[in-house]
């Protein structure tokens, strides 16, 4: 019996060092050099405008839909897109007559908002989600097909849109990985900023 009770204390004082250790010590260190090192990521690369509103994070996308507004490629998170709490995409195969017909439908609604006609090429993240739904960028063609509806709309010149898109594209990772892509939250603060 002095043998059981000697195993279960071992048991016991072993599980409660551990708990310690890996449910207190480690996560505060964690935090803690998180918060010196890398306090912007870390607090979740958060947006603020100059009078200390946030706007939003860099990591996570957004809905725009206003004709003022660069928009965001669809989102499959959520009845209504860009839910960070149902991030996922639609699970939906190239198979899919379903995934099929609301990419049609998403084509022939983006060449009527964006003026174009039938035998344009429409880029593919204009017209299908990410696979978390919840992708902040855009391509650099998507935004320039979008140049046009924007600087008329906001009585601006095609050209200041365009910087404004080079200013905010950034470069794939590396040089390499990837392609240049637009955050679209962030060009769109820019656009706002340039009144």
């Amino acid at each position: 019996m002095k043998a059981l009770f000697s195993e279960i204390r071992g048991a016991v004082v072993s599980t409660l060092v551990f708990a310690v250790v890996l449910c207190g010590f480690y996560p505060v260190a964690v935090w803690g050099v998180s918060q010196l090192a890398f306090k912007h990521k870390a607090d979740g690369s958060l947006i603020v405008d100059k009078d200390g509103t946030v706007r939003g994070s860099s990591l996570l996308g957004q809905a725009f839909t206003g004709e003022k507004y660069f928009h965001s490629r669809p989102s499959a998170a959520g009845v209504n897109g860009y839910d960070g709490a149902s991030s996922s995409g639609s699970n939906l195969g190239p198979t899919s007559q379903k995934l099929n017909d609301a990419i049609k439908d998403r084509i022939a609604a983006y060449r009527s908002v964006e003026g174009l006609n039938d035998k344009d090429a429409v880029p593919a993240d204009a017209v299908t989600a990410s696979g978390s739904g919840l992708d902040p960028h855009i391509s650099v063609k998507n935004a320039e097909l979008q140049a046009g509806r924007i600087a008329k709309a906001r009585n601006l010149s095609v050209e200041k849109v365009k910087e404004l898109i080079a200013a905010s594209t950034s470069k794939p990772d590396l040089g390499i990985l990837g392609d240049a892509s637009v955050n679209v939250l962030e060009l769109n603060l820019a656009l706002d900023a340039a009144k």
